[in-house]
C-alpha cells in the first residue's frame, strides 16, 4: 500500500463502534467513514459516490488499481454490519467501513517489558524507556499493545492509558471487554493516582534546598506541527505536585562513573531524584513543569530544546519512571497499590562524561 492511504485505526477500547473486525498480527483494523449520510461529521455535507470503487479511488487517487482492490480481496473491507464489501457496492451513506491496513516490518526495538501483576480483568506492564504503549506514528508493530497480542495470541489486550515512548514505568492493560470500561472510567474521572520520580542535574542557580516542594498550575499549549508544548499565559489546564526526595549520592554514581572516563579534576553534578504527582493528564506535562521549575528531566530529548532524537538511539533514557498507580478497584471495590519493579539510572553521558568502549 502507498503512503497514500492516509487513515486513522479505530481508538482502542471505543465503546459505541466495535470493529467488526479482529486485529490481524495484534494490529488492529482501520476505519474509514464514507460521505453523507445522517448524523454530525465531517463529511456529512459532501455527495455519495455511486459505489464503493468510486469513493475509494476518488479519496485515494495515488492508490493503483490493484491497491484499490486489494481491500477487498486481501485487506477484508469490511461495513459496519460486519458484511464484506465489493467495489461495485454500493456506498452506505456516512457509514464506518474497517480495513486491514499493510503496516511494513519494524526492526524489534532491543528492549524487554516486565509483568508486575495479572489477573482475570488486568495486566500491570512495567514498559520500559524507548516503547510505545499504543501504535503512534512510526510504531505500530513495536509497542506494547501489539507485542502482547502477537506473544499471547489474545486480540483482546487494549492499553487503559498511554506513556510517552521516552517514560518507563506501569501501564494497565485490559484483558477483557466486558470489564474494560468500569477500569476506563477511572481515568477519565481522575480516580487513578499516580506517582512518577524524575532525576535531574542541579546547578547553585536552581535553588533546590532539602526538603523543597512545589505545586505547578499553568496552562499548557501545543502549537500543530511542534512537539514541544508550551506553557502560555490563561486559565490553567494542568497541575503538578512536586518533591525534592534526595541527592543522588556515591553509592548511587559509582557504577556509572565505572562506565565511563573519568577526566582529572572532575566533579560529580548534583542529581536530584523527584517525587512528581500529576492532578491531571495533560501531553509532556511533568517534562513541561520541571522544565518550568528550571530542573528539565535528565535524557528529556525535547526539553528545553528539541535535539531531533533517531527514534532507535536507546543511547540516553530519559529519567522519568511512572513508579506506583493507586486506586479504588471499581469491580472488587477494594484499595489496590501496583509500584514499578524499574529503577532510574544517569548514563555516564547524562553525567558529562564519555562512554568507555
Amino acid at each position: 500500500m502507498t503512503n497514500g492511504w492516509a487513515t486513522t485505526p479505530l481508538r482502542s477500547g471505543t465503546m459505541a463502534l466495535v470493529s467488526p473486525l479482529p486485529p490481524r498480527e495484534g494490529i488492529s483494523a482501520t476505519r474509514l467513514r464514507a460521505p453523507g449520510g445522517p448524523g454530525q461529521h465531517a463529511r456529512m455535507h459532501q455527495p455519495v459516490p455511486p459505489n464503493v470503487g468510486a469513493w475509494l479511488r476518488g479519496d485515494f487517487p495515488e492508490a493503483t488499481e490493484d491497491e484499490i482492490l486489494a481491500l477487498t480481496t486481501e485487506q477484508d473491507f469490511t461495513d459496519e454490519h460486519g458484511s464484506r464489501v465489493t467495489l461495485d457496492d454500493p456506498v452506505i451513506p456516512g457509514g464506518f467501513y474497517w480495513f486491514h491496513r499493510v503496516v511494513p516490518h519494524e526492526d524489534r526495538v532491543p528492549v524487554e517489558m516486565g509483568v508486575v501483576h495479572e489477573d482475570e480483568d488486568l495486566l500491570v506492564i512495567d514498559k520500559p524507556h524507548f516503547l510505545a504503549s499504543t501504535p503512534n506514528g512510526r510504531f505500530v508493530r513495536e509497542c506494547v499493545v501489539t507485542r502482547l497480542r502477537v506473544e499471547r495470541d489474545d486480540p483482546h489486550l487494549v492499553a487503559i492509558h498511554r506513556l510517552d515512548r521516552v517514560t518507563a514505568g506501569l501501564l494497565l492493560v485490559s484483558k477483557r471487554p466486558q470489564t474494560r470500561g468500569a477500569y476506563q472510567s477511572l481515568f477519565q474521572a481522575r480516580r487513578i493516582r499516580k506517582t512518577y520520580r524524575a532525576l535531574a542535574a542541579l546547578t547553585p542557580a536552581t535553588e533546590v534546598p532539602a526538603g523543597w516542594a512545589a505545586c505547578r498550575t499553568t496552562l499548557l499549549h501545543k502549537e500543530s506541527g511542534e512537539r514541544q508544548v508550551r506553557e502560555v499565559a490563561g486559565p490553567p489546564n494542568s497541575r503538578t505536585e512536586a518533591r525534592w526526595v534526595r541527592d543522588l549520592g556515591d553509592d548511587d554514581l559509582g557504577g556509572v562513573l565505572a562506565q565511563g572516563t573519568v577526566p582529572d579534576g572532575w566533579e560529580a553534578p548534583r542529581i536530584g531524584e523527584f517525587e512528581l504527582k500529576p492532578h491531571t493528564g495533560r501531553t509532556h506535562q511533568l517534562r513541561v513543569h520541571m522544565h518550568g521549575w528550571g530542573m528539565p528531566i535528565l535524557g528529556d530529548p525535547v526539553y528545553p530544546v528539541d535535539i531531533g532524537f533517531h527514534p532507535y538511539d536507546l543511547s540516553s533514557p530519559l529519567q522519568l519512571l511512572a513508579s506506583r498507580l493507586e486506586f479504588r478497584d471499581p469491580l472488587l471495590g477494594v484499595g489496590r497499590v501496583f509500584d514499578s519493579q524499574l529503577t532510574l539510572t544517569p548514563t555516564p553521558a547524562q553525567l558529562g562524561l564519555d562512554p568507555r568502549d
